[in-house]
This record gives C-alpha cells, sequence and structure tokens, in this order.
C-alpha cells in the first residue's frame, strides 16, 4: 500500500509539473486542468490510503449545529446547481440511498473520504493560487480562486453539511 501512495504521489507530482509547462498558470485552462488533476490523483489516493477516518476533525462543531452557517454560505443554492448539472444524479447512482443501516453508515464514509480529497485538492490549489497572485498579480489568479471555492470548498461544505443528517438516519435505522 505503501509503494502504490508513493507512486501516485510521484505521478501527481510530475503530471502537476507538465501541466505548469505546457498551460500557462495564469488562465482559466490551467485553473481547470489543476483541479480535475488534482481531482483524478486524490481519488486514487483516497481510495488506496483506506483509512477509517476516525479523526475529531470530522465531528460536527458546536458552530456547525444544525447547518444554519452552511445554509447562509448557499448551500442549498449549490445543491440545487449540482442537481441542475446532473451530478446528483450520477452521484446518487453509484452509492445509491437506502434504508439499510450498513448503506448508510458507508454513506457516512464516503462523506469523509470526499471531504478529506477537497481538503486537499483545495490547499494544493490555494498553494498555486498563492504564488499565481504574486507572480502574476491577483487578477490572473481569480480562476484558481472562483474554481477552487466552487470546486473543492463548496463540496466541503456540503459533505460537512450532510454528515450529521446521514448520522441522524443511522441512529434512526439501528433503533429499527
Amino acid at each position: 500500500m505503501r509503494i502504490k501512495l508513493i507512486l501516485i504521489t510521484a505521478f501527481t507530482i510530475g503530471s502537476i509539473c507538465g501541466l505548469v509547462y505546457y498551460i500557462r498558470m495564469d488562465g482559466f485552462s490551467f485553473a481547470w486542468a489543476l483541479n480535475f488533476l488534482l481531482m483524478f490523483c486524490v481519488l486514487a489516493f483516497t481510495e488506496t490510503l483506506k483509512s477509517q477516518l476516525t479523526s475529531s476533525y470530522y465531528h460536527q462543531k458546536e458552530w456547525e449545529r444544525s447547518g444554519k452557517i452552511y445554509e447562509r454560505l448557499g448551500i442549498n443554492f449549490f445543491r440545487k446547481v449540482l442537481v441542475w448539472i446532473g451530478w446528483e444524479k450520477l452521484n446518487k447512482k453509484a452509492n445509491p440511498i437506502e434504508k439499510n443501516t450498513n448503506v448508510l453508515m458507508n454513506l457516512h464514509y464516503q462523506t469523509k473520504k470526499s471531504e478529506l480529497g477537497h481538503v486537499i485538492i483545495l490547499l494544493i490549489v490555494l498553494g498555486f493560487n498563492v504564488f499565481v497572485a504574486l507572480k502574476f498579480g491577483a487578477l490572473k489568479s481569480l480562476w484558481l480562486l472562483v474554481l477552487n471555492i466552487l470546486l473543492n470548498l463548496y463540496p466541503i461544505f456540503l459533505q460537512r453539511y450532510n454528515r450529521p443528517r446521514i448520522t441522524r438516519a443511522i441512529n434512526l435505522s439501528k433503533r429499527r
């Protein structure tokens, strides 16, 4: 497993170097390609990792209770956009929701894995965002920032918003 993780990391670094070499870093194409390259690589990494993801980081914080903070930040609009573009349909096909406790527990775990992936990507893209802002100017780094918010920050919010609801469904399922 460690060898696979090292190979995935090496492939990711090499691919990013290729991306930097062939595509200008200050445009939409680079921001789009970087995000999707990282999504592919981080998915491979998290699938190989096989961690139970039991860190207290994944526990709901006091300020997150009831999800009001995420609702104020527009998570319901983001959810509608995901339905509109068809992402929700694809996601439900891959992870069908049933009233089965094991399925709900797997869905709960998948939210953690997805969140971990998006946090990793968010931090890497943020590093590129800062670099591009310093080297080319803040305006040239705008695509990196906008796509990082849409493709990584809001998906993190969505996982943190959904996980407590899934936990409640698991608890209800266990009682039956």
